[in-house]
């Protein structure tokens, strides 16, 4: 043979006995870190689903001001204490003292939940905000079933506060949770801040806010709020805005006595007749508030916001049914979506001193007091909108030459929010999204108000986020509220991958800073 050609040979023989003991000796690679949480998240699913019951049967109702129901908030802050004592959490359970109502009764205030896991200096800070108390309900109010009785029908997790705000502040222990049973590092420090009176006004959370500003908020990163839904019932959304609110009363008065029909009828200036006329000026059928001077502030919107719109998943037919009505006042999604998100709208909410209940009466109510309120956007400004207002109502009112007075005030008034999407948490979270789920995640705004996204802004100047879990007809604040299973226990999946996420690009923050 020749030597060359053995020589050859040889080589060939060696690479296959090679090659042949590396694909015996091959083993898989080792699993991810996020698929033994995802596997144990699974596993202990109906462990999850069981605690959610346990808080769902508490009754912490907030906007009840009744001693039974502020000892249910007191129970559930305990609760939620000793479950995040459990993780290993240092908490502080804040004593707020108590509330002096209108009525003259003095009733004590939830305490709030502060709470820590972890204080490595290498590592980011998240702060979780949460809150704990629920809406009133009642199963006659059209509930199928007892309100604090979970039911699961279907995969739906039927309860009043499974997704306002139970179940995600549960998702976010479920997460933690799963990186202490496993023994693996939690990539982030953990603070969470629970309170028990978001649904009330969320009575002394800011002055804690600005009490806390330089210890237990100075080492925070990023701060995120899961109080919000969906657009979509499939796909998941980040929110980066909401806008504000203007509540205001206009009370139109004659005397503090109603007057007889029958007696007075055709020689009044009657006040009902004035403030039906007054509520009656400030919008019309097609939604356009006619409040001169009120859409000057409005920040234009630009090509690349509609564009945004186009992209978001949202199904008008379905959204139209779920919502049960039969005709929105526009339609196109686009049109749609501008006027929850970028326009202001005027909503009448109703009217005090009139008669309301079932039968007749034939009384000219003596002072009437109608109540509405207007949602702001960029760039409206709340003392601008009051003085508009004001003007507007003072104007309709001196045409009518009525005899009555009038008084208007602004009970609440609430600055529009909107964040900043190129943070690294937004990133981090969209990435989170596409690896739990496999989709880019929508970019949404809410129409609704949450003040705590702009207190915590304001005040702390970190990066605010809101990283929802609900889908759009779980039916927050209405008769059978509900999260989906799916959602729950994805969710849960999603926080873990949102902690891991977020580590890895803060890390890359700070090498690019050094």
């Amino acid at each position: 043979m020749d030597p060359k050609l053995g020589r050859m040979a040889s080589s060939v023989l060696a690479l296959l006995l090679l090659l042949d003991g590396a694909m015996f000796s091959w083993s898989p690679p080792p699993p991810r870190p996020l698929d033994k949480l995802f596997q144990y998240i699974d596993a202990h699913q109906d462990e999850f689903v069981q605690v959610l019951k346990e808080w769902v049967a508490v009754e912490s109702v907030s906007g009840q001001p009744v001693p039974r129901f502020r000892q249910e908030l007191t129970r559930m802050a305990a609760m939620a204490a000793d479950q995040l004592q459990r993780l290993g959490a240092g908490v502080d359970v804040v004593d707020l003292g108590s509330q002096q109502l209108p009525d003259g009764q003095s009733l004590p205030l939830p305490p709030i939940i502060l709470a820590e896991l972890g204080n490595d200096p290498k590592k980011p800070t998240v702060c979780l905000y949460g809150h704990l108390d629920v809406q009133p309900a009642l199963r006659g109010d059209g509930w199928l079933t007892d309100p604090f009785t979970l039911a699961e029908v279907d995969g739906k997790l039927y309860g009043r506060g499974t997704t306002d705000n139970k179940g995600p502040v549960l998702a976010w222990i479920n997460a933690v949770s799963a990186f202490r049973a496993l023994n693996q590092d939690l990539p982030v420090n953990v603070k969470f801040i629970l309170e028990g009176m978001e649904e009330a006004g969320s009575v002394g959370l800011e002055e804690l806010v600005r009490k806390e500003k330089d210890r237990f908020f100075s080492s925070v990163d990023y701060i995120v709020i899961s109080d919000n839904l969906w657009i979509s019932r499939r796909r998941p959304a980040l929110t980066y805005g909401t806008r504000g609110n203007s509540y205001f009363t206009v009370e139109v008065k004659c005397r503090d006595q109603d007057f007889h029909s029958g007696t007075f009828g055709g020689i009044l200036h009657e006040p009902m007749a004035d403030l039906v006329a007054l509520l009656g000026s400030l919008v019309d059928s097609s939604g356009h508030i006619l409040i001169p001077g009120i859409y000057d502030q409005v920040a234009p919107i630009t090509a690349e916001e509609i564009q945004k719109y186009k992209s978001i998943d949202l199904d008008l037919e379905e959204y139209r049914n779920s919502s049960q009505v039969e005709k929105f006042l526009f339609d196109t999604k686009e049109e749609i979506l501008m006027h929850l998100w970028r326009y202001p709208s005027l909503s009448i909410h109703g009217i005090e001193g009139a008669f309301d209940e079932p039968g007749a009466k034939t009384v000219i109510p003596g002072c009437v007091t109608g109540k509405f309120s207007i949602r702001l956007v960029p760039h409206m400004n709340v003392s601008v909108l009051e003085k508009q207002v004001k003007q507007h109502l003072e104007t309709v009112f001196s045409k009518r030459n009525s005899s009555n007075q009038m008084a208007v005030s602004l009970v609440m008034g609430l600055q529009p929010w909107v964040a900043k999407t190129n943070d690294s948490q937004y990133l981090a979270a969209k990435r989170a999204i596409r690896t739990v789920f496999g989709v880019e995640p929508d970019m949404i705004q809410d129409g609704s108000t949450i003040p705590i996204a702009g207190t915590f802004q304001d005040i702390i100047d970190k990066s605010v986020m809101m990283l929802p879990l609900g889908a759009v007809d779980d039916g927050e604040h209405a008769q059978n509220e509900k999260i989906n299973r799916w959602n729950y226990i994805e969710g849960s999946k999603l926080f873990a991958a949102f902690f891991l996420e977020v580590a890895r690009l803060h890390a890359s923050d700070a090498r690019n800073l050094s």
